[in-house]
């Protein structure tokens, strides 16, 4: 960046101009607001139920997102891609479900083994399979002795969850690839929204209050819109397994944020197994992303 002898750059931003914020500062902000927001709509069940609360973050992400956005009608291949992406978002709301069953720690950690296993398929390396092993002693410990109280059905709405988080990745990245803004990813949570209308119905006339309305339009806004925005302006200035590795931080951000806002208590087996997915995850995410980077390079060369 250039200066002047007269008035220095400020640290990230232009001359005179505000400084900017830390892209790792955005990264660590999407990872709490995301699981602030997913231990707020967990506290909505008593009231809206999983399926009212899936309804609200759904239906409000897309509406925030389509009026920021006003993207155009997607057609032919960004239709499908569109389809396909907003499917896979839907998908990823079997956490919710599993929220109501397990603590938001244990739930987020399951879920990442998704993005755990794409990571690991992308690295190719016999050295990732150690990966592989501590985010198993992770589960492990998690339904050991003093996990044996796990929920199988919570476990298996948060695996689902997590292989369609895995879809999820790899859509998003080919709707960026077509894409400079925010158009595919805005359609594809209106047609996430679409499908899971029909759950609406479940919540009973409950959704129509006010006060529950603006609590819902705040867990889309916190754990959706916000996070959302905050990763696609840190995947312009930092590299992807930078920004991977970080966003590892969630399964123990969430447990944070269900101590705090739920008062759910973990045992130490359970801290210590979201700190083994949690090393996994960032582990093998990194090894990824210098496998791919090291294929680059040879190629160019």
């Amino acid at each position: 960046m250039t200066t002047t002898t007269d008035a220095p750059a400020r640290p990230g931003g232009g001359e005179g101009g505000p400084p900017r914020v830390p892209a790792p500062a955005l990264v660590l902000g999407s990872v709490v607001s995301i699981q602030v927001g997913m231990a707020c709509g967990k506290g909505l069940f008593a009231t809206a139920g999983p399926a009212g609360v899936v309804a609200l973050r759904l239906g409000f992400a897309a509406l925030v997102l389509l009026l920021l956005w006003r993207p155009r009608l997607p057609r032919g291949e960004s239709f499908g891609l569109a389809a396909a992406l907003g499917t896979a978002i839907a998908g990823m709301h079997l956490i919710f479900p599993a929220l109501e069953r397990l603590p938001v720690g244990v739930a987020s950690a399951l879920q990442y083994l998704g993005p755990l296993t794409l990571a690991l398929l992308r690295a190719r390396r016999r050295r990732d399979l150690l990966w592989a092993a501590v985010a198993g002693a992770g589960v492990l410990l998690l339904h050991g002795p003093s996990g044996s109280s796990l929920s199988l059905s919570g476990a298996a709405f948060a695996l689902g969850s997590g292989a369609c988080m895995a879809a999820y990745l790899v859509l998003n990245k080919r709707a960026g690839a077509s894409a400079v803004d925010g158009a595919p990813l805005a359609w594809g949570v209106a047609f996430a929204a679409l499908l899971t209308l029909p759950l609406a119905p479940l919540a009973g006339h409950e959704l129509t209050r006010p006060g529950l309305l603006a609590a819902g339009l705040g867990v889309a806004v916190l754990s959706a819109v916000v996070p959302w925005s905050l990763d696609m302006a840190a995947l312009r200035r930092l590299p992807e397994g930078v920004v991977a590795v970080l966003v590892s931080l969630e399964p123990a951000a969430g447990a944070v944020a269900g101590l705090v806002l739920l008062g759910e208590h973990l045992t130490w087996s359970g801290w210590t197994a979201i700190g083994c997915v949690c090393t996994a995850c960032a582990g093998a995410s990194l090894g990824a992303w210098n496998g791919s980077s090291r294929r680059r390079s040879a190629k160019n060369a």
